[in-house]
């Protein structure tokens, strides 16, 4: 299997730049490590005497791990995180739009009413649930950090000018994360209220498989005129903010944002590895974003239904499934294109279809 290692080119930069790191960076993967080792076995601890009060609904440890394998699986394939978690709330039932009430019967409010909003905003299963799903996501960064704490440690050394190619790298990464930042804020309400849905995610399953289809046989057909070349350090910034217009694209649920910029990866001239690679660094500031927005909003609702350990948990499950799919994922682009990925995207949007209309 593949290593997804760093770029050759930033290989013979990252040499000068990051001579008398290696222990940091051994450190830094021992402490991920550790923190998702603490956190999978912190979730099934006993609770004490102190312990918090209990959650106001139940999710299950099996539900907690189901999820968690749900986001570490789907995040970094281009097969769509959001819109595989959406199904798996359906089916353990985590949907339910009810208002949740506390042990004494009192209704609990994700913001309580006020003359501005005299209806307030009911604390559901629903909404807590679609937090959790984003806030699990730090298991999957963390899985991203392990693997690739030399391009970070890089890309840090560009900022302080030790790396040309570190900081031609960061400067890309930017790039490529400040258009979902700004259309992220703009439409995120709309797009949690309106585009939620299997049927959404349906649609958006078959959309990106055709348009995975199509950019795999670009690709092939640019591959003899030596168009697969470079890293994503030498990407003009021009074409790292065209890959960061495409990502808003995966606002939709159910398009992948790896997918997108995996493609705008290919239709910028870089290998289905190094596209791959360039999607997952972006991935950081991007997921780590929506995380902590999700987690200021909705995070303590969400652990007030849910509890901590359940959060612990998923986050826990979700890193170790993300390291493999990150691996899994270099392997098979790199043989076989995006082509697996797609028909698997076609066969899915099929059985929901299947499945709902009957």
């Amino acid at each position: 299997m593949q290593n997804p290692g760093p770029p050759q080119s930033i290989k013979l930069d990252s040499t000068r730049a990051l001579r008398g790191h290696g222990r940091v960076i051994s450190a830094l993967r021992t402490l991920c490590a550790t923190l998702l080792l603490t956190a999978t076995l912190g979730a099934a601890e006993p609770a004490g005497p102190q312990a918090a009060p209990a959650p106001a609904a139940e999710l299950s440890v099996g539900d907690a791990i189901v999820l968690g394998v749900v986001e570490g699986v789907t995040e970094f394939l281009p097969i769509s995180s959001t819109g595989h978690l959406i199904i798996a709330n359906r089916v353990l039932g985590l949907e339910s739009e009810a208002q949740l009430k506390d042990k004494d019967g009192q209704p609990l409010w994700h913001k309580r009413p006020t003359e501005a909003n005299p209806d307030g905003e009911p604390l559901t299963l629903k909404l807590a649930a679609d937090t959790y799903a984003v806030v699990i996501q730090v298991g999957a960064i963390a899985a991203v950090l392990f693997l690739y704490a030399q391009q970070l440690f890089l890309m840090v050394g560009g900022l302080f000018g030790r790396s040309s190619a570190g900081l031609r790298l960061l400067r890309n990464v930017a790039l490529a994360f400040l258009p979902v930042v700004v259309f992220g804020l703009l439409l995120h309400d709309l797009i949690d209220q309106y585009l939620f849905s299997v049927w959404a995610v349906i649609v958006a399953l078959v959309a990106g498989a055709i348009l995975m289809l199509w950019a795999e046989r670009w690709r092939e057909a640019r591959i003899g005129v030596g168009r697969a070349k470079g890293d994503a350090a030498d990407l003009p910034p021009r074409n790292a903010l065209l890959i960061g217009l495409g990502q808003c694209l995966a606002l939709w649920p159910g398009t992948s944002r790896s997918m997108v910029t995996i493609v705008g990866g290919y239709l910028a001239g870089l290998s289905p590895a190094k596209a791959a690679e360039f999607s997952f660094l972006v991935g950081l500031p991007t997921l780590g974003g929506a995380a902590l927005y999700k987690g200021v909003k909705s995070g303590p609702a969400m652990i007030e239904v849910f509890g901590w350990s359940n959060v612990l948990l998923g986050a826990g499950v979700a890193s170790i499934s993300a390291l493999i799919a990150v691996k899994f994922l270099v392997h098979i682009i790199s043989r076989y294109g995006l082509a697996f990925f797609a028909y698997y995207r076609l066969a899915l949007a099929l059985i929901l279809t299947i499945v709902y209309l009957l």
